[in-house]
């Protein structure tokens, strides 16, 4: 594959051009406190977004906590999750991580690596989007939407996501981290779709290996 976005220059160009068309890109999941995010971002592993918000906002308006969740238990929570993907196991997990969070973390969401990946359910994207997210750490969450349009953007070539993570890591300026994530989601999502890439009109056609062909 051509890479001309291996260039750091190219590449700021290709984030600044993101941040013109996606000036309000931001976090796509609804949250109100450090635990419900944790929350949905475990139930949004492999599941849409809006269902995760449809089946949560109201849960979290009427200020679901740690204490709600332990009292409800896995039968109660497996119901009010009921519509999105892989229900049981990360209703598991959920009432699991819950249960460290309250006997080790002082009920709090900790602002450490070792320690979120150590949740059930918490693997390498889903601490880095608590650690920028929360935090606001300079990591870069590779989901299926940045993975796909940075590597037809050129600027990795890898085929897992922690290696491409660590390449693009390398490549975007710490400046525009991690803010990036979203950018890329914005564009995967508009634009640079996963079957019918909008390459004709994409106001980054002039940058991209996919479209150079």
């Amino acid at each position: 594959m051509k890479q001309p976005a291996s260039d750091k220059f190219v590449v700021t160009t290709i984030i600044r051009r993101l941040q013109k068309l996606y000036p309000q890109a931001r976090c796509a999941l609804y949250y109100r406190t450090p635990y419900q995010l944790l929350v949905s971002v475990v139930l949004s592993a492999q599941a849409n977004d809006k269902i995760v918000n449809r089946c949560m906002k109201g849960h979290y308006d009427r200020n679901l906590d740690i204490e709600t969740v332990l009292a409800w238990g896995y039968e109660t929570l497996l119901y009010q999750i009921r519509q999105i993907g892989l229900a049981p196991t990360k209703a598991r997990n959920i009432i699991s991580l819950t249960k460290i969070l309250q006997d080790e973390h002082a009920c709090n969401v900790p602002d450490n690596r070792h320690h979120l990946e150590a949740l059930p359910g918490v693997g390498r994207k889903t601490a880095n989007v608590i650690l920028a997210e929360l935090f606001g750490h300079k990591t870069l969450a590779v989901d299926t939407h940045v993975f796909r349009t940075s590597k037809r953007l050129g600027l990795h070539n890898e085929n897992e996501a922690t290696k491409c993570e660590r390449v693009l890591l390398t490549l975007i300026s710490k400046r525009y981290l991690p803010q990036a994530h979203h950018l890329l989601i914005a564009h995967g999502r508009q634009v640079c779709h996963a079957r019918k890439p909008a390459c004709n009109t994409c106001q980054l056609n002039d940058l991209c290996s996919y479209y150079a062909g």
